[in-house]
C-alpha cells in the first residue's frame, strides 16, 4: 500500500479547487464562497517557501488586491477591508420573504473562476460580479438580479380546470359522432332493406307471358303444385320492390312489380326460415290451389354470405287483412255472409283430403285470425300465413308437424290448447281447434254488420274481458275456467241472420272440441242462409 504526501501548499489549493468545482452543481447555496475567501497573506508565502522545498531563493512578489467586505469579511479584517491574490467580489441575493441581501469580499485565487461564472441553477436567485483592475474595485459594482422564473409546480385548480375542458369536448364530439349515426341509419332505414335484382334474363318466361297465363299453364300440363322452380327463381330476380305495406313477427311484406303486375312480397326474418320452408312447402301441395286462399307466385332464397334473404310472393290484394277491412268498413248482410262463406270455403279446403294417384292431403291452419285471413276486391276472402300448418299423411296415419318454435295467436287459442289438453298426435284435434278460431272470427264479423241503423264498433274477440296483450293465463282463466265467450248486442236477437250467425258461432266456439261444427257443416249453413236472403255468392 502506497501513501502519496503532498506539501501543504498543493494540499491547501487542491481543497480550494475541488470546492470550487462544487459550487456549479445545481442548488449549491453561495456560503461556498466562504471557503474561497483568502486566508493569511502570510501563511500563503511560508506555503509558497514549502513548495520550494525549503530554498534560500526570494519567492517572486505577488499582487495583492485590497477589497472592500461587507458580510463576508474573514475574521482578521479591519474596517471592513481584506485582501487577496484572486478577486474582489459583490453579490447580490434574494431571500424569500425579505429585502435583497448585499454581500462583497475577497475570492482567493484558486477557483475563482468557477466562482465569478455564476450559475442560473442556483435555489436562490442571486447576481454575482467579480473585478481584479484596482484595490476596492467592488465597491463600484452594483449587480442586478435575474427576473424571477415561473414556479416549478402547476396550480391543482388548473389541472382541474384542464379536466374539465377536456371532457366537456369529448363529450361534445361523442354527442355528435352519436346524432351523426342516428341520422344515418334512419336514412337508410327509410330506403328499401330488400331489392331483388332486375335481371334481363327471360329465357324460361317468353315476352307478353303474364302471371295468370302461367299459373293457367302450370295447372293444366303441370302436377298442379305450382309453377316450375326455375320460373319461380326467374320471376324473383325480376321483381322490383315498391313500398312496405306490412311488418310482423316473421318478417315484412312488401308491394312489389313484375311485368307491371303488382304482387305481394314477403320477407322472412333469418331466425323464421322454418316458418318460410314450411308455407312454401304447404303451398306447393299438389291440388292446393283455390280461389280463396292466397295465390302463390314463387318462393326464393338469395344470400351474399354475408346475408340471406327468404321470398315468397304471392298475389296481392290492396284491401289489405279481414282485421284492417273490418275496422274501416261497416257491412250489410249480404257483405257478411260473402265474407263469413268465403272464409270457411277456403279453410273447408284446407281440412279436405283430396284422394287420387296425385292427392291433397288435410291440412289444419293452427294460426287462424283476422289477421291472416285477406280481402279480395270483389270482397270474398282467402286465407294466408300457413307458416304453421300441420299436414295428415293418411298412408301412415301420422301428423306432419313443422319443426317450428312459433306458436299460434294467444287470443283465439282454444281451451285444449291453453290447458294442454289437445292430442298432438289425432289430427281431429288440429281441425277442431281451427273451428274455434273461426267461431271467433265470425263473431268480429257479424259485430260490423248493420240491423235497424246500429252497429258496433270493431274490437277482438275478448276485448272487454282480457289486456291488449294477454297472457297464456289471463286466456286460460277467461276460455278454461270460467268458459267465458264473446258476448252478443241484444240486437242480434231481434234480426233473423244475425240471431243465425250467433247460433252458428256458439256451436263453433263449445268448449268441447267433439261438439263443434266441421267447416263443411259451415259452409252448408251459411249457404243455405244466403238462399233464404236471396242472395247469390
Amino acid at each position: 500500500m502506497m501513501v502519496v504526501w503532498l506539501p501543504w501548499g498543493w494540499a491547501w489549493r487542491t481543497v480550494l479547487l475541488v470546492t470550487g468545482l462544487a459550487s456549479l452543481s445545481p442548488g449549491t447555496n453561495a456560503n461556498v464562497l466562504d471557503t474561497m475567501l483568502l486566508r493569511n497573506p502570510g501563511r500563503d508565502r511560508s506555503d509558497s517557501r514549502w513548495e520550494n522545498g525549503g530554498s534560500t531563493a526570494p519567492a517572486p512578489t505577488q499582487r495583492i488586491l485590497w477589497c472592500h467586505c461587507y458580510h463576508h469579511c474573514p475574521e482578521d479584517s479591519t474596517n471592513n477591508t481584506c485582501r487577496t491574490d484572486g478577486y474582489c467580489f459583490t453579490m447580490v441575493e434574494d431571500e424569500e420573504g425579505s429585502l435583497p441581501v448585499l454581500t462583497s469580499g475577497c475570492l482567493g485565487l484558486v477557483g475563482s473562476e468557477f466562482q465569478c461564472r455564476d450559475t442560473g441553477n442556483a435555489r436562490q436567485r442571486r447576481a454575482l460580479e467579480c473585478c481584479t483592475d484596482q484595490d476596492f474595485c467592488n465597491k463600484d459594482l452594483y449587480p442586478t438580479l435575474p427576473p424571477p422564473r415561473a414556479p416549478d409546480y402547476v396550480d391543482s385548480s388548473i389541472h382541474h380546470m384542464a379536466l374539465f375542458i377536456s371532457v366537456t369536448v369529448c363529450s361534445i364530439i361523442l354527442a355528435l359522432i352519436i346524432v351523426f349515426c342516428y341520422f344515418r341509419y334512419k336514412r337508410q332505414e327509410s330506403r328499401p332493406h330488400y331489392s331483388i335484382g332486375l335481371e334481363q334474363d327471360e329465357t324460361y318466361i317468353p315476352p307478353g307471358e303474364s302471371l295468370k297465363d302461367l299459373i293457367e299453364q302450370s295447372q293444366s300440363s303441370g302436377s298442379g303444385s305450382g309453377l316450375p322452380l326455375l320460373v319461380q327463381r326467374t320471376i324473383a330476380k325480376q321483381i322490383q320492390m315498391v313500398k312496405q305495406i306490412g311488418k310482423g313477427r316473421y318478417g315484412e311484406v312488401w308491394m312489389g312489380r313484375w311485368r307491371g303486375e303488382r304482387v305481394a312480397v314477403k320477407v322472412f326474418f333469418t331466425t323464421e326460415e322454418a316458418s318460410w320452408f314450411r308455407e312454401t312447402e304447404i303451398y306447393q301441395t299438389v291440388l292446393m290451389r283455390h280461389e280463396n286462399i292466397l295465390g302463390f307466385i314463387a318462393a326464393d332464397i338469395k344470400g351474399t354470405g354475408s346475408w340471406t334473404q327468404l321470398y315468397l310472393i304471392t298475389d296481392y290484394h290492396e284491401s289489405g287483412s279481414l282485421y284492417d277491412y273490418l275496422k274501416s268498413t261497416t257491412l250489410d248482410i249480404k257483405a257478411m255472409l260473402r265474407l263469413a262463406y268465403s272464409s270457411v270455403s277456403g279453410l273447408c279446403h284446407l281440412h279436405t283430403e283430396i284422394f287420387g294417384t296425385q292427392g291433397k292431403p288435410a291440412i289444419a291452419h293452427r294460426d287462424l285470425k283476422s289477421k291472416n285471413i285477406l280481402v279480395k276486391k270483389n270482397g270474398a276472402c282467402c286465407i294466408a300465413d300457413l307458416g304453421l300448418a300441420v299436414k295428415f299423411i293418411s298412408d301412415t296415419n301420422e301428423v306432419d308437424i313443422p319443426p317450428n318454435t312459433r306458436v299460434g295467436t294467444k287470443r283465439y287459442m282454444p281451451p285444449e290448447v291453453l290447458d294442454e289438453s289437445l292430442n298432438r298426435k289425432h289430427f281431429q284435434s288440429y281441425i277442431m281447434a281451427d273451428m274455434y278460431s273461426f267461431g271467433l272470427i265470425l263473431w268480429e264479423i257479424a259485430r260490423r254488420c248493420v240491423s235497424g241503423g246500429i252497429v258496433e264498433e270493431y274490437q277482438l274477440p275478448y276485448h272487454d274481458l282480457v289486456s291488449s296483450d294477454p297472457s297464456y293465463e289471463d286466456m286460460r282463466e277467461v276460455v278454461c275456467i270460467k268458459r267465458q265467450r264473446p258476448s252478443f248486442a241484444n240486437r242480434w236477437s231481434s234480426d233473423e241472420c244475425l240471431r243465425q250467425m250467433g247460433k252458428l258461432m256458439t256451436e263453433c266456439w263449445a268448449h268441447n272440441p267433439a261438439s263443434r261444427l266441421t267447416a263443411l257443416r259451415v259452409k252448408k249453413t251459411l249457404a243455405k242462409m244466403s238462399e233464404s236472403q236471396d242472395i247469390k255468392l
